[in-house]
């Protein structure tokens, strides 16, 4: 279950040969012993027989024993939360940038 290669690090789940999880999109944000991911994925609904909208999910792993382990997630669940929270940290990011320069 665990990876070897941060390359090859998912959210897609299957359970009982069903797809529960699905990957959208993964962005992997930083590389090394501690990397931290981004993924867009959707949840398979029961009731509606097809996947729910979007979230999204951030987590940073461990490498331990030569394979890597969650050590912490933040998941969002509404695509308005995501932009919130996007537009909030390049506001930060901007403003902290011009006072460097």
């Amino acid at each position: 279950m665990w990876s070897d290669d941060v390359d090859e690090i998912t959210v897609q789940y299957e359970e009982d040969g069903t797809l529960v999880v699905k990957e959208d999109a993964k962005k992997i944000i930083a590389r090394g012993a501690w990397p931290v991911l981004m993924f867009k994925y959707r949840e398979w609904s029961k009731t509606e027989n097809d996947f729910g909208t979007p979230k999204y999910t951030i987590r940073k792993y461990r490498k331990r024993n030569g394979s890597y382990r969650i050590e912490a997630k933040f998941n969002i669940g509404k695509p308005e939360q995501a932009v919130e929270i996007a537009r909030t940290l390049t506001e930060w990011a901007d403003a902290d940038a011009s006072v460097s320069e």
